[in-house]
């Protein structure tokens, strides 16, 4: 195993005065964060939906409830409670309560179909389920049958506007049909279960070993696994990015339109607003005209973004005068941000956009730009306590990034051959193949997996991707490697045609030609209407394989 031997921290130097590269961690669990914002500014409003304000008090005060109701129905140590919620006032209620019985809260998917919903509750003993009743169908039928004992519904009808609940009842019955909010012996209304009396004392646990989150991922394999995140974990992030963000408590507040469901929203919108006291802008999934809306009515100073969220926005705005100056920062992860998309999204006026990089096994946040000389293109910085190496550099600088810091996962749930794939010598092995310049600043180049080896040459798709979108007539791209009997693999490329456009295979050889090695170029095109993508934007390419 070749490892770069300068991994050290030459690249303090080129940290924020105001950034420490050590962080203090309370040895607490993670429920110390939103108990600790309401004892501080009870008043404050920790969320806002629609035109609904919930303070800190409110929301720690029907955790409490909600966890007395929890431990009656047999949350503990060791049980899993599914969380399968948008973006609602619920998902932090019951999330805070989950944490306060001891249990791990399993983060389910509102994208989910029941054979999903049902493949991770066997597969964790789940025991109980959270959820909103316009997804109860991919709950209700798993009740009953192998380890689900109870299933809590909650409705968002309480929560809006006459004529918008009147739209939502229609869009139940049109899902579902006729559908009572039943309350039985196992199935529950989120409601009820908050006349409880507030729990006392929380549950005694260990913040470096007991789980806090069970997170279904792919993983740095394609195959799916949950990722074991501990509260020290969390907690870890949480702080580490609370210092990153800078300024005073209670000042920020923050659109939180990223699902709470994977690692990204969770820690970078929900627990770095706990840790801040910041205000959370709430709504149950993205929509280019609501999160319009939302930015100018609540006017966030933080937003979160991945990069299709911010494409949309841009849609949304052109022919528009905006002013988003208000926005001190908008942070884009989860794939490359092209310099087109943000070119047109900083003419908003937005204070800066900085690019990071995590992976749900690390929490999920372990480099980020710094704030006031970001770098545009580079994943940024390691944050504070967090170590970065290159594995196995080639001649170009690129190696496999790996990464170790209080925030890296404790492994997979019941699976310790992918662990030990993955966790080696306390170094996570990332899959994400980067290099690094003298300043520490990492840029991605691309997944390990994905690199296509072709007459012994390795091609990465992300570079013959942008040589293809640089094309005027092409609006996206994505590149795999498809097998070859002589070659190895060939590359291969789906294109989708910019509207009105009819694209000529022939012309687009030629123009690879010109713009592409030869190795590189794609043996075959293929023109489509549009690529697979995942709820965060990046393209699934393991559908485009199969396919």
């Amino acid at each position: 195993m070749r490892v770069t031997t300068d991994w050290r921290y030459s690249w303090l130097s080129e940290y924020p005065c105001a950034m420490p590269s050590v962080v203090p961690y309370p040895r607490m669990p993670l429920w110390i964060l939103l108990e600790r914002a309401a004892l501080r500014y009870p008043d404050h409003p920790a969320c806002t939906l629609y035109d609904s304000v919930t303070t800190y008090r409110e929301l720690a005060d029907d955790a409490r409830r909600l966890a007395t109701s929890l431990q009656r129905l047999g949350a503990k140590p060791g049980r899993r409670i599914g969380l399968l919620l948008p973006n609602i006032p619920e998902y932090l209620v019951a999330l805070q309560a989950v944490w306060l019985t001891g249990a791990t809260a399993l983060q389910l998917s509102p994208l989910m179909v029941a054979e999903e919903v049902a493949h991770w509750v066997e597969a964790t003993d789940c025991t109980t389920i959270i959820t909103l009743d316009l997804l109860a169908p991919a709950v209700l039928s798993s009740l009953g049958k192998g380890p689900l004992e109870h299933v809590v519904l909650t409705s968002l009808v309480r929560r809006m506007a006459m004529w918008r609940g009147m739209l939502y009842r229609f869009e139940r019955l049109r899902r579902n049909g006729f559908l009572m909010l039943p309350d039985d012996n196992q199935r529950h209304r989120f409601e009820t279960l908050l006349d409880a009396s507030p729990l006392c004392k929380p549950v005694d646990i260990d913040p470096y070993e007991d789980v806090a989150v069970l997170a279904p991922t792919g993983g740095t394999t394609a195959s799916p696994k949950a990722v074991q995140l501990t509260h020290a974990n969390l907690l870890a992030n949480a702080m580490q990015l609370r210092h990153w963000m800078g300024g005073d408590d209670c000042t920020d507040s923050v659109l939180a339109v990223l699902p709470f469901f994977h690692a990204y929203g969770l820690s970078v919108s929900l627990l770095a607003s706990w840790a801040a006291g910041s205000t959370m802008h709430l709504h149950p999934r993205f929509e280019a005209a609501a999160t319009w809306d939302i930015l100018q009515r609540r006017r966030p100073t933080i937003v979160p973004a991945v990069p299709a969220m911010l494409a949309a926005l841009n849609h949304v705005k052109r022919g528009k005068e905006v002013d988003l100056s208000f926005v001190r920062a908008v942070v884009s992860g989860a794939s490359a941000l092209s310099p087109e998309v943000r070119g047109e999204f900083a003419r908003t006026g937005v204070q800066r956009i900085v690019e990071g990089y995590g992976l749900t096994e690390a929490s999920p946040v372990t480099h980020v730009n710094p704030p006031d000389h970001p770098r545009p293109g580079t994943l940024g910085q390691v944050l504070p306590d967090t170590q970065a190496r290159l594995l196995d550099v080639d001649e170009n600088g690129v190696g496999e990034l790996l990464v170790r810091g209080p925030q890296v996962m404790k492994g997979y749930f019941n699976n310790p051959l992918a662990t030990a794939e993955a966790l080696r010598d306390g170094w996570l092995h990332t899959g994400d193949m980067a290099r690094v310049d003298a300043d520490g600043f990492y840029t991605l180049v691309d997944r390990k997996r994905d690199i296509i080896k072709t007459s012994g040459f390795l091609v990465f798709p992300a570079e013959v991707e942008e040589a293809l979108r640089n094309h005027p007539h092409i609006a996206d791209a994505a590149v795999i490697g498809v097998p070859d009997a002589e070659k190895g693999e060939v590359v291969k490329a789906l294109v989708v045609p910019r509207p009105g456009i009819r694209l000529d295979s022939v012309a687009l050889q030629e123009y690879c030609k010109q713009h592409l090695g030869k190795h590189k170029r794609p043996r075959t095109i293929e023109v489509v209407t549009e690529l697979p993508r995942n709820f965060l934007g990046k393209v699934l390419r393991r559908k485009l394989r199969q396919s």
